[in-house]
């Protein structure tokens, strides 16, 4: 075995996985880069280069199969091979370096790029080499559960959220943050609202987004259908035939009365309520978010509720009174 232990200086096991050997190197390289330690800059310039050069062989599955073999002078005239330079991995894996230190000169241009929470974040609109080497999580998704009342008028929710975040030093934290979401009249159950970057961190990525999802929470008496609203009645025989009014408490606190075939007049014909029969209250209905102004329509649907039994004679007027009706059209 040659004179350097590779995996004594990343101080992992001979079994070590790809992870292992990822979060000994991101540990290392911050504890001791050169400019991290300037009273002792030759010192941590050296050590940050052996645990560099550890990283590239053992990260590499042939280098790694050579070295356990031969050790470090099975590696000394090796064929070429892509390998990554002290800059190169160290930008592999932060976007870039925020430090001074750096003998690679494209990482020098780098230097001015934002550093955020151990990742290079591009303060302008474009996306830096480094940024686009960092894998991007699917985002993650949570229900926003909101009342039919408050899909109707609109609310502002409060969601208290909390996320694992990588901080500079390369360290996982929890940090927890309340965030506003401003719910729109008519929006519909499925509605995402994206908070970009508002999710969990994992090493080497992106902080996922944030999706919240609309939900929405049943109703006693309404249920919705697109931009319509349902409601059920149930009216016995004689408010059927002689008409009613029904008395619905509207969503926006509004109490909604609905004359069902009284007609105004003495004369006027009136539509006779039969089960199932449905009376369309027109702009009753939800809001039209992309319409504002505009509402569905309400639609009540009918039950009749019919007596259990009737005397002979009154059985007889009913009777009497529908032939002659009947007679009359």
């Amino acid at each position: 075995m040659g004179s350097l232990d590779y995996y004594e200086i990343l101080n992992v096991d001979r079994s070590a996985t790809d992870d292992d050997l990822r979060r000994a190197y991101r540990r290392l390289a911050m504890r001791w880069h050169p400019d991290k330690n300037p009273a002792g800059k030759s010192d941590a310039e050296a050590k940050f280069k052996d645990i560099t050069e550890a990283y590239n062989v053992l990260s590499d599955a042939t280098k790694r199969a050579v070295y356990d073999q031969y050790g470090e002078e099975g590696l000394k005239d090796p064929p070429p091979q892509p390998g990554g330079s002290v800059d190169d991995i160290f930008a592999e894996f932060f976007g870039s370096t925020p430090f001074t230190y750096s003998n690679n000169t494209r990482a020098k241009q780098q230097q001015q790029t934002a550093w955020d929470g151990g990742f290079r974040r591009p303060y302008d609109q474009g996306v830096g080499a480094g940024a686009a080497a960092m894998a991007a999580p699917p985002p993650v998704e949570s229900k926003l559960a909101c009342t039919l009342e408050e899909l109707y008028t609109g609310v502002t929710k409060k969601m208290k959220i909390s996320r694992n975040v990588v901080d500079a030093s390369g360290r996982m934290k929890t940090e927890s943050e309340i965030l506003s979401i401003e719910v729109k009249p008519g929006w519909k159950k499925g509605t995402k609202i994206t908070f970009p970057g508002k999710g969990n961190q994992q090493w080497n990525q992106l902080p996922a987004d944030l999706v919240f999802v609309v939900d929405e929470r049943p109703h006693d008496v309404y249920r919705r259908d697109g931009n319509d609203l349902l409601a059920e009645a149930r009216v016995t025989l004689a408010e059927a035939l002689g008409g009613t009014v029904v008395v619905l408490a509207a969503l926006d606190g509004r109490e909604l009365a609905v004359d069902v075939g009284g007609g105004e007049e003495e004369e006027a014909d009136g539509p006779v309520v039969c089960p199932g029969y449905e009376l369309v209250v027109p702009m009753e209905g939800m809001p039209i978010a992309r319409e504002p102004g505009r509402h569905g329509s309400l639609r009540i649907r009918f039950d009749v509720a019919f007596p259990e039994r009737l005397t002979r004679a009154a059985r007889a007027q009913i009777k009497r009174i529908l032939e002659l009706e009947a007679a009359a059209g």
